[in-house]
């Protein structure tokens, strides 16, 4: 009877390991099958963890501390004087901050609601006033928007040295 049991629990442990695997090959083909453009150092599109997921992993993260990943997020801006750098969203309330590795390359301007894949490093920093209205310059924000910045705040920041956009 044991071992009837026994052989029972590996059929249904191995089945549910099967169904996992198809899953994940089912998301990666899908992935795969996406037109990119590439930007940067050459990386492939498989394997790139969500943008909810990469969340989770910066807001357990302190000033200083970085970790190589590889993540698919949605732009949400990009810098209009050059492509050299780009906002994604992470979830509903955070985003991540992203330049590119030794300003090697850069991104189209146009590429704001597209889908991109990053790979790279990401970290968490303190970003001083002066930086803030930078960017925030470099946005197009109005002149009353880039003086209501007045402290240095806590980001998600991510410097990639390669980057595939969804076309």
């Amino acid at each position: 009877m044991k071992s009837i049991s026994l052989a029972i629990i590996c059929i249904l442990m191995l089945n549910s390991c099967k169904n996992k695997s198809q899953e994940v090959t089912k998301n990666q083909t899908e992935t795969e099958k996406t037109k990119y453009a590439s930007f940067g150092k050459e990386i492939i599109a498989n394997d790139a963890i969500e943008a909810k997921s990469m969340a989770a992993h910066y807001k357990t993260m302190a000033s200083g501390d970085s970790i190589n990943s590889k993540m698919i997020a949605k732009v949400n801006n990009v810098c209009q004087a050059k492509g050299c750098w780009m906002r994604l969203s992470l979830d509903d309330s955070s985003e991540v901050m992203v330049k590119f590795k030794d300003y090697g390359f850069f991104v189209p301007k146009d590429i704001a609601g597209k889908e991109v894949i990053i790979n790279g490093k990401a970290y968490v920093k303190e970003v001083s006033v002066d930086e803030q209205q930078h960017y925030a310059e470099d946005a197009g924000k109005s002149p009353e928007e880039i003086a209501a910045i007045i402290k240095p705040k806590r980001t998600y920041s991510f410097e990639a040295d390669g980057v595939l956009v969804a076309q």
